[in-house]
């Protein structure tokens, strides 16, 4: 029997904190309760001394790069970075070689992930515009959802071709997911500045490029076809104010059928960082303008936006340092992404209540995640303790993702995860990630 008592802890949950006591039996949440006596001499005690108790960081957007991409970051590293950074779940994207795009190839992440990650995990399945059929295939009990691109990005698995996209929108029963950018938008921005710069585009236009009216043509799109075929819809990772006009917070979140992300990139940096971070924040879609990331916070903050994401996408720092043109757009997230919210409520921006409703609670009730992401009794074991008063300097020596490199780096965050529990074990301790594999498969009420 595992046994873990955690003391004096300020419990974060459904809106409120409270101080109290969390007793773990293998891997569930046995007792909540405002004082809990250890009944058995096998039972370890954490004190947590008055630091916060939150639920499990659920990511809904990784891209850990295994199969076909493992120089640039594999499930084992990446999900060792995530637990490290209070991420006990993740759903990973099928724009990995070969795309996941067939159920043979999609569950063969799974075997992979069963053997080496250190969080729990679920894999996309990829829609093309030829695979109608196997997407149809997907189970909704174990597996996250489907993924479309609906703008060209790493893997390059657009899906362009209009009947098919009404067809899947119309035919599936479970959750999509899309990136929206509009192509033919972005080719012409981008003729246009070769046509200015040659081959040396800078940076400083990525933003240009791939521009709002790229983002708002493809999301509206995708808005528009969700209504019209009554589709469940998640968009991910937002980045523009104009974009924000297409969701609603005049519904509850459990009945919303159209829902939407943001990551800790569009909400941190501007078009403004370009000029000393370069092609470290080249993401898609692109860190915009400081009205844009102002409104994403408004939306954020009155729920039109649900869920805050990392869109975690590894890249070596070789790739990165090639000329604009040729630099992959993406970057590693998810170790700094909770942390980088918490210095957010230290700058008076958001309460650690909401912190944890977007990237716990949210998650879990967006995908129909099966007990996880709350700190009830009966749950999964999925636990961060975080020390709002413990300042620490993001270097390379203590990057975990495998490409070896952070936007934050350099940067001093105010708040640090000292431990994180995976169904129950203690899996991250003292700063280190133990070599526990503690990852189980998401299983979804649907």
């Amino acid at each position: 029997m595992n046994r873990v008592l955690i003391k004096n802890a300020k419990i974060v949950n459904e809106g409120a904190i409270f101080e109290g006591d969390v007793l773990i039996e293998n891997d569930l949440i046995v007792e909540i309760s405002e004082s809990i006596s250890a009944k058995f001499s096998d039972c370890k005690i954490i004190d947590a001394e008055g630091n916060y108790l939150i639920p499990g960081a659920i990511d809904d957007q990784v891209h850990f790069r295994e199969p076909g991409l493992t120089h640039k970051g594999d499930i084992e590293s990446e999900s060792r970075a995530a637990i490290a950074g209070g991420i006990t779940s993740y759903i990973e994207q099928p724009n990995t070689i070969p795309n996941a795009v067939t159920q043979e190839i999609l569950e063969q992440k799974y075997e992979l992930a069963a053997q080496k990650s250190y969080a729990n995990y679920s894999f996309m399945m990829g829609a093309t515009n030829d695979n109608l059929e196997e997407v149809l295939k997907t189970n909704p009990k174990n597996v996250a959802g489907i993924k479309i691109f609906l703008g060209s990005s790493t893997g390059n698995m657009l899906v362009d071709n209009e009947a098919t996209l009404e067809k899947i929108f119309s035919s599936t029963p479970m959750l999509i997911a899309v990136h929206c950018e509009d192509e033919a938008t972005i080719k012409n921005n981008l003729a246009k500045y070769k046509e200015e710069f040659g081959e040396d585009v800078p940076v400083t236009v990525h933003h240009l490029i791939r521009s709002e009216e790229a983002c708002y043509i493809s999301s509206s799109k995708a808005v528009a076809l969700a209504k019209k075929t009554g589709a469940r819809l998640h968009i991910f990772h937002l980045s523009t104010a104009k974009e924000m006009d297409l969701f609603t917070n005049k519904i509850p979140l459990e009945d919303k059928k159209i829902t939407a992300e943001v990551c800790i990139h569009h909400l941190w940096f501007t078009n403004d960082d370009y000029a000393t971070k370069g092609n470290l924040i080249k993401w898609n879609p692109a860190v915009k303008t400081a009205n844009d990331r102002k409104v994403l916070w408004e939306a954020l903050l009155d729920d039109r936006i649900d869920v805050i994401a990392t869109d975690h996408a590894p890249h070596t720092l070789e790739e990165k340092k090639q000329s604009y043109l040729n630099a992959p757009s993406g970057g590693p997230l998810v170790q700094h992404a909770v942390v980088a919210m918490f210095e957010a409520h230290h700058q008076g921006k958001i309460s650690v209540e909401k912190i944890v409703e977007k990237m716990c609670h949210n998650p879990a009730k967006i995908f129909k995640i099966e007990k996880r992401g709350f700190i009830k009794e009966g749950y999964f074991a999925d636990l961060v303790i975080v020390n709002s008063g413990l300042p620490w300097s993001v270097k390379k020596e203590n990057i975990l993702a495998k490409c070896g490199w952070s936007p934050f780096e350099g940067f001093t965050f105010k708040s640090r995860i000292t431990h994180t529990f995976v169904n129950g074990q203690l899996v991250y301790n003292a700063f280190k990630v133990k070599d526990i594999r503690a990852g189980k498969r998401l299983l979804f009420e649907r």
